[in-house]
């Protein structure tokens, strides 16, 4: 019987060569039309010609770097943007590209490494995606909203290819607290240059991202990490890194507050609330009066006290921000016809029928603010259904971690649930930088786990 093999990386090196030559020449005369004397712009031929050699050199490498600064790019990467062959590209969409390859690469490599029974819980969702991409009423926009979600799954493969000991998901780890340095310093120095807090949505803190909430859900993100590894006995801090790593997250916590995005402090709270009842009861106290104290700053108190007015839909009257996302979801599903329940109206299209279904939208094409609402409207049922399995396996598997490690398992599981909080009031999907740093925690507590031997007792401190 004739057997088929997949190529080595011997094998596939000189291809690649071949292949970025090809497409280095496809490009340069078109980039250097679109570059239009921009110094910014200027900045995409190098980053291209920096990725393809360090994809050739080390796939691993290539991932480190992107995950370090991933977290800065949105600042500067629509800067790089320039038309060529009549689409818009630049720094950012090399690097998504190149986060896909290199998954792909991997695989293709060493397929063993990726254990199937996980890589397929994705197969329904992606699947279904595709089927969305082709119903969508803008392709454009469908196969960017497509490629973001592929390129979430393919972070998720990397973390096989990186995490195979507890010692690698400690790493992983610390990659992603790293990450968190550069937009905290952006975000002080904006701060202190502008004498305050000022920025496209108001008095809200949005450092290198593009808007608050999406730094808001990766400092949660964040936070919940950088406690995991306070609280852990297997990382051994020194006295001075334990308070070192202490006022670390306390003004990163002072940043989340900056941000003025409720569901994140809602899932910042749950996690410490869930801490004190299950490991340090004391912790209780403390968030008991955490609330009181919040309350007692001017901006948090307007924040939470704005959700007490304008929850009717009236004429002339200004709804608050609660009471606008149940009008535009209800409007959403009330105009949806029976004929899409199942598959829906394709991807990104509740974007693009905003318009039409929702009286406030006027000439804006508004998401949905819930990933649920989204998916149902855009995927249908079957979209919805494939999504929420997703998430019920990833938990399934994680619970997993709680016999050899309790706490690691802990704050794992509740990166999810905390996730698919703040999934019922925004736009997750779109956020790139956000889900890469989630999808690649989540995919290495996977790998961990996968890797794992026979369940060895906790650490004292991980019980």
């Amino acid at each position: 019987m004739l057997r088929l093999s997949l190529p080595t990386r011997r094998q596939t090196g000189p291809l690649m060569i071949a292949l970025f030559a090809l497409l280095i020449g496809l490009v340069v005369p078109l980039f250097v039309n679109g570059v239009e004397g921009s110094p910014t712009k200027a900045m995409v031929l190098p980053a291209v010609l920096l990725l393809g050699m360090l994809l050739l050199y080390s796939r691993v490498l290539l991932l480190t770097v992107i995950l370090l600064l991933r977290a800065s790019g949105d600042v500067f990467f629509d800067t790089t943007k320039v038309a060529l062959g009549g689409m818009q590209i630049g720094v950012g969409g090399l690097v998504n590209v190149a986060v896909i390859l290199i998954a792909l690469l991997l695989v293709i490599e060493k397929p063993k490494l990726l254990p199937k029974k996980l890589a397929v819980i994705w197969l329904p969702f992606i699947l279904l995606g595709m089927v969305g991409v082709a119903l969508a009423p803008e392709k454009g926009n469908a196969v960017r909203l497509y490629l973001a979600q592929v390129s979430y799954f393919a972070v998720f493969v990397t973390a096989f290819y990186v995490v195979r000991t507890p010692e690698d998901f400690k790493r992983c780890v610390r990659i992603v607290l790293w990450s968190s340095v550069l937009p905290l310093l952006y975000g002080i120095g904006s701060i202190a240059v502008q004498g305050g807090v000022h920025g496209p949505n108001g008095a809200r803190l949005q450092s290198t991202f593009a808007h608050p909430n999406i730094y808001a859900f990766y400092l949660t993100l964040v936070v919940t990490l950088g406690f995991y590894v306070l609280k852990s006995a297997t990382y051994k801090l020194s006295g001075a890194q334990r308070v070192g790593l202490s006022a670390y997250l306390l003004l990163l916590m002072v940043m989340l507050l900056l941000t003025q995005t409720r569901s994140a402090w809602m899932a910042c709270f749950g996690l410490f609330f869930a801490y004190g009842l299950l490991f340090e009861r004391r912790f209780l106290w403390l968030m008991a009066l955490l609330p009181v104290v919040a309350m007692l700053i001017p901006d948090v108190r307007d924040r939470v006290l704005e959700l007490g007015s304008g929850n009717e839909v009236v004429q002339y009257a200004k709804l608050n921000s609660f009471a606008w996302r149940l009008y535009i979801w209800r409007s959403g599903l009330e105009w949806m016809r029976p004929s899409h329940y199942l598959f829906g109206y394709g991807m990104d299209s509740f974007a693009h029928f905003s318009p039409t279904f929702f009286p406030l939208a006027g000439k804006t094409n508004f998401g949905a603010h819930n990933l649920y609402v989204q998916w149902l409207f855009e995927l249908g049922a079957l979209g919805l259904l494939a999504y929420l399995w997703l998430y019920g396996r990833l938990l399934w598997i994680l619970k997993g971690l709680l016999p050899v490690n309790r706490l690691c398992g802990f704050m794992l599981l509740a990166m999810v649930v905390q996730y698919l909080m703040v999934s019922a009031s925004d736009n997750m999907g779109a956020y790139l930088a956000f889900n890469w740093y989630f999808w690649f925690v989540a995919g290495s507590g996977c790998a961990m786990l996968a890797h794992a031997q026979p369940a060895q007792p906790t650490a004292q401190g991980d019980r």
